[in-house]
């Protein structure tokens, strides 16, 4: 079963990824802040990672950037979740280190789509 780990502080988008990633077989992990993400991602070694941006304390760049970093979660994919739209943030996500970069809303076909290319390589 494919592990998917899900950083975002917003309870509802959470509870909407979740939800589409679980009827399609995916065991989910959730964080609601980059802190927790990096500790989590550490303990559940997850097959690819969902990350939000804009939350409190250490962002989405941040763990991004982090995770990607060390050697013990480098290889984990990161597919970059958010309500930013502008290219620059697109751009400055992937030199974080992100696999891939979705805009929200996120459609559930576009969402499964970005993981298995994530997890594809």
């Amino acid at each position: 079963m494919t592990r998917v780990l899900i950083v975002d502080d917003s309870p509802t988008e959470t509870h909407v990824l979740r939800g589409m990633l679980e009827n399609h077989g995916y065991e989910v992990s959730v964080a609601d802040n980059g802190e927790e993400g990096i500790k989590l991602a550490h303990s559940v070694k997850p097959d690819v990672i969902l990350m939000d941006i804009v939350m409190p304390g250490v962002n989405g760049f941040q763990a991004t950037r982090k995770l990607s970093k060390d050697p013990g979660t480098a290889r984990i994919p990161i597919v970059i979740i958010s309500t930013k739209d502008q290219d620059t943030d697109r751009i400055w996500g992937m030199r974080q280190g992100a696999k891939d970069y979705i805009t929200k809303p996120v459609t559930e076909e576009e969402l499964l789509a970005k993981i298995k290319d994530a997890l594809n390589g």
